[in-house]
């Protein structure tokens, strides 16, 4: 996943997003204030924006235009 800005995101930071990202829904009142803050070290802006990259990586994958790994056992 890219960067959102110039400071890069930890897999910590990726999980904190991924579980605020469950408990503040689309309707929550300040979404990206909250799940900034549940993140730390990032701001509103940065958690926006990694959110915004996420859902076009989504797209480009279920649109096929991912290729699937080739993975050998």
């Amino acid at each position: 996943m890219a960067s959102s800005s110039s400071s890069s995101w930890t897999p910590k930071q990726n999980k904190l997003f991924e579980k605020a990202l469950a408990v503040y829904d689309r309707d929550t009142p300040d979404r990206w204030e909250n799940i900034a803050r549940a993140v730390g070290g990032k701001s509103a802006e940065e958690v926006k924006r990694h959110y915004q990259v996420l859902v076009e990586d989504l797209r480009h994958i279920e649109s096929g235009n991912v290729p699937f790994p080739n993975y050998r056992r």
